[in-house]
């Protein structure tokens, strides 16, 4: 099977997810091909690629794209194909919005199946604002550009039921999964009050929040630590400043991996405002490490019988309450994290990952197309 990976930007759980389905592709013996942007993700992004570049048999292509829609689309889908010249691409999985419609037009270009991941995306925007009824908009157009959809979540799918309409394609629900080794109890080196942020920093993530709640705790003695870039970093520092928080929060470049991040943590915050199935979330919970983070996305899916323990996005009082918590019995927070390791080791395992998503590859190959020949229609298997 030959399988051609399209996504924007090399950062965040997207970049995350790709680059473990496509190592594990490759070590179970299928070509596979990496296409992504170029000019974001920095160094961690360029190291990881480049290790990929030595197992996947297709090749790592980056080329310049840009996060929003434009003219430089078209450059892009001209030169798409060429990077895919002389392969026969079986299936085409884009991730994410931009990702995801360069790969299905692309797929029909190599008559190849069209996989889609949302990611989050398009999903993430209201149907109700101009912007969103654009991007919705667009979705609808590529539905008849896809053969199957992979969510990462059942929350996922029911906002693209709800926001794109029904399906037109087969689909599947299969969760993100960890390997075995992530499960190992992490090594930290405890710091009185030290709570972590690690993301990409956009408003989305609910990076604002936070800073709001660590200001109603006043105690300058708490500090932040926030891991990670992105187009609102200069926002964030300045409302660092703005709050005045300047001796309590720090910022540093993305760490890989993320539990670098961890090893100084009493807990890792995720406040996100909207969510679809995050790593984070689940590499926290594996390592584990005091997590609070909000009710939103994939996130119940991930906590499960735990999922008490969320906390309303966009609150700033009530995340304060929940860090003070922390830093008042951190025992009960240590206990609370070694719960929650033990059901997302039951529950969230990359080997259950990779053989649902390359099983469904396989249904989609092998299931008859409907191909019209003189006004009538036949069935042709891939």
């Amino acid at each position: 099977m030959n399988i051609l990976h399209v996504f924007r930007s090399p950062v965040g759980g997207l970049f995350r997810h790709v680059c473990d389905l496509a190592e594990e592709q490759a070590r179970l013996g299928y070509n596979v091909g990496i296409i992504c942007d170029a000019s974001t993700g920095g160094a961690s992004a360029a190291s990881k690629l480049d290790a990929l570049q030595a197992i996947c048999t297709l090749g790592v292509h980056r080329i310049p794209m840009s996060r929003h829609i434009g003219f430089s689309d078209v450059k892009v889908l001209r030169n798409i194909p060429r990077l895919c010249a002389g392969e026969n691409i079986d299936v085409v999985h884009g991730h994410g919005a931009k990702g995801g419609a360069y790969g299905r037009i692309l797929a029909k270009m190599l008559h190849a199946k069209a996989i889609y991941t949302p990611h989050g995306g398009s999903m993430h925007y209201s149907i109700t604002t101009p912007t969103g009824m654009f991007y919705l908009a667009l979705e609808r157009c590529l539905k008849k550009f896809t053969d199957g959809i992979i969510f990462d979540s059942k929350t996922s799918a029911e906002t693209y039921r709800g926001k794109v309409g029904g399906f037109s394609c087969a689909h599947r629900v299969v969760h993100n999964g960890l390997r075995e080794y992530e499960f190992d109890r992490l090594p930290r080196t405890e710091q009185e009050n030290q709570f972590v942020f690690v993301g990409e920093i956009r408003k989305l993530k609910g990076l604002d929040v936070l800073l709001q709640a660590l200001a109603l705790i006043k105690d300058p003695a708490v500090s932040l630590s926030v891991f990670g870039s992105g187009p609102d970093e200069a926002f964030f520092k300045n409302r660092v400043q703005v709050l005045g928080l300047i001796n309590q929060v720090t910022f540093h470049l993305p760490v890989f991996p993320v539990t670098k991040a961890f090893v100084n943590a009493r807990c890792v915050v995720v406040p996100s405002l909207a969510e679809s199935f995050p790593y984070i979330v689940l590499e926290t919970a594996a390592a584990r490490v005091p997590l609070l983070t909000t009710n939103v996305g994939g996130i119940p899916e991930i906590f499960g019988p735990h999922a008490y323990q969320l906390l309303p996005a966009g609150d700033a009082n009530e995340l304060a309450k929940a860090m003070q918590r922390v830093l008042n019995d951190h025992d009960s927070a240590e206990s609370l994290a070694d719960s929650l390791h033990n059901h997302v080791h039951t529950h969230f395992r990359f080997s259950t990952m990779v053989e649902h998503i390359v099983g469904f590859y396989n249904e989609l190959l092998t299931s008859p197309m409907q191909l019209p020949i003189n006004g009538q229609v036949i069935a042709q298997a891939k």
